[in-house]
């Protein structure tokens, strides 16, 4: 650990530093004096002709340099953003470097870090329309739908076993529904109505597992899940009548087994209708339906709600999809909608409601819109600093990543996989050796390092059941385990570090490329040429390198 904190301390002054706090300074401001210190290690004169990278890709520009058209709206997300910084008096940070857009779009589209090939090619090419290609191109690869399942299934709350108890291949086929449900791009409407109103076995209907993964199912517990999940309010803090009314749709629905193992049906009771008086069911808005005795009332249930009329349910996925990529809802949390909880921005809100009503609930519409406004694409350093301006996303959040995707690209690094149980041992619950961990189907189906970094539970569908915060155990683990110091001895063959001596430039590049994805700055260049060269006998320099780069908080958040 001691090396390894040395090599970080040579790096401190480079990009990871520089990207958080926003004064950086680039390679072009760097001293001359400090040029001309340049290692006999570094590529020599004879490679001129290779191309040079450009050393002012690593990070964000400092606000001074910023074109002056890039603070003019581009999209009508902006003009409604930049509307309302001015009026506050803040300043938005500028936009972010190619190489910093490139890491995360990946890792917000996919939930995959780029490859160290894919990195490069973005950063070197020059279309002007590149960043939005990057976005529709991403939209259509394998792991966007895996990506996206998997932040569903927190929601839907996917889990096998205790307390939510959907067993494996009832969680399996729900996921396998929701996996199809993304690629086939289905309207957000229609996805919601096929949950409201499932019914059948929970093997054949994997749909119904949406009733099946409620901890409370009386009446009041699933009306209190319906509005969590499709209305993006807590129920606990609604007047006791609205819940009420609310769960008069849902005192019919019944649950009951079959002979076939761990089989349910979840259906509404006809029985019920014909012997009990039609129960008292009134919408959330305090609207009377007229209920048929021998009709489901789930589906005026499905119908009031997904009409674009209803105030809760377009304004609900609209702030959701915000806040995935934004790092915070319009109004937050973002399941805690609520008259005392208004959003920071309500014409933005009420913006991205009309998109998703006008191309008809199309989600990946709306993600699109998102990613390719200005507000996304804005540096995570630079411009005013403080909550107001956070609130207001003057800038792009720092969060640290998901645990399955930390997990990943750890993974995708070092060439490795990693190794997943469940108390549901085989062949009830079968765990590929190289599956990946957003592509996990099943809430039970985890590991220490998902446990330890926050993974959610699933027990309950929260949005801040989550938990990206750093801590001391995650960081001691980063340094100090076996587990990923094993990792980085793996990934020293698959970076190619032995042609550091003969190569040295171009390994430096591919290291950086493939943990950083940007090309590494003239600093980090000296500081970690000096490091390798005073430690070549030790033969582990390159390692403690590696090891110092993914403790970096520049490969542990998204910035």
């Amino acid at each position: 650990m001691t090396v390894a904190w040395t090599v970080m301390v040579c790096l401190s002054a480079g990009p990871d530093a520089e990207a958080q706090q926003g004064k950086g300074k680039t390679a072009a401001t760097a001293p001359a004096s400090r040029a001309a210190t340049r290692p006999a290690w570094r590529a020599p004169a004879r490679n001129a002709s290779r191309p040079v990278p450009r050393t002012d890709w690593w990070a964000d520009l400092p606000p001074a340099a910023q074109p002056a058209a890039a603070v003019v709206p581009q999209t009508p997300i902006d003009a409604l953003v930049l509307a309302r910084l001015k009026a506050l008096k803040i300043e938005p940070a500028p936009l972010c470097s190619d190489a910093v857009f490139v890491r995360r779009a990946f890792l917000d589209v996919i939930g995959t870090l780029p490859t160290a090939a894919e990195a490069a090619e973005f950063i070197g090419n020059s279309s002007p329309d590149k960043r939005r290609a990057l976005i529709d191109r991403l939209m259509q690869r394998d792991e966007f739908a895996l990506y996206w399942a998997m932040k569903w299934g927190d929601i839907l709350r996917i889990k096998a076993e205790f307390p939510i108890n959907l067993w494996p291949n009832a969680a399996q086929a729900y996921h396998h529904w929701l996996l199809d449900s993304i690629r086939k791009n289905k309207p957000y409407d229609v996805f919601a109505r096929e949950l409201l109103t499932a019914g059948g076995s929970n093997f054949s209907s994997p749909q119904v597992n949406f009733y099946r993964a409620m901890q409370n199912r009386t009446s009041a517990g699933v009306a209190a899940t319906v509005a969590l999940t499709f209305m993006g309010a807590r129920a606990e803090k609604w007047p006791k009548d609205r819940l009420q009314g609310m769960a008069g749709f849902f005192e019919r629905l019944a649950y009951k087994s079959t002979d076939e193992w761990k089989e349910e049906i979840v259906y509404f009771d006809l029985a019920k209708a014909s012997t009990r008086p039609a129960p008292t069911a009134v919408f959330p808005d305090g609207t009377m339906p007229a209920l048929a005795a021998d009709r489901d009332p789930r589906v005026d249930f499905a119908d009031w709600l997904i009409t674009p009329r209803n105030p809760w349910f377009t304004r609900n996925i609209a702030n959701r999809a915000w806040a995935w990529l934004m790092g915070r809802g319009i109004v937050d949390e973002p399941d805690d909608m609520r008259e005392d909880n208004p959003p920071s921005n309500p014409e933005l809100l009420a913006l991205l409601e009309r998109e998703l009503v006008a191309s008809k609930y199309d989600l990946r519409h709306l993600l699109r819109l998102i990613l390719n406004s200005q507000t996304y694409q804005r540096a995570s350093a630079g411009g005013t600093e403080g909550e107001l301006a956070a609130v207001n996303f003057a800038r792009y959040p720092l969060r640290r990543l998901d645990a399955e995707v930390l997990i990943d690209a750890l993974c995708q690094i070092s060439g490795t996989t990693e190794k997943y149980t469940s108390a549901i041992p085989e062949p009830f619950t079968f765990i590929p050796s190289d599956l990946r961990a957003i592509a996990l189907p099943d809430g039970s189906i985890t590991s220490t390092f998902l446990d330890m970094f926050g993974r959610p539970a699933r027990d309950t569908g929260l949005h801040g059941e989550r938990n990206n915060r750093m801590t001391s155990a995650q960081r001691l683990h980063m340094l100090n385990s076996t587990h990923v110091g094993q990792k980085i001895q793996r990934s020293l063959a698959r970076l190619e570090v032995q042609r550091l001596r003969d190569r040295p430039r171009e390994t430096m590049d591919r290291i950086y490329l493939t943990i950083l994805s940007r090309y590494p700055a003239r600093d980090e260049l000296i500081a970690a040429g000096e490091y390798l060269r005073n430690n070549a006998g030790r033969g582990d320099g390159a390692a403690d390198l590696v090891w110092a780069l993914i403790n970096s908080d520049e490969f542990l958040y998204r910035h």
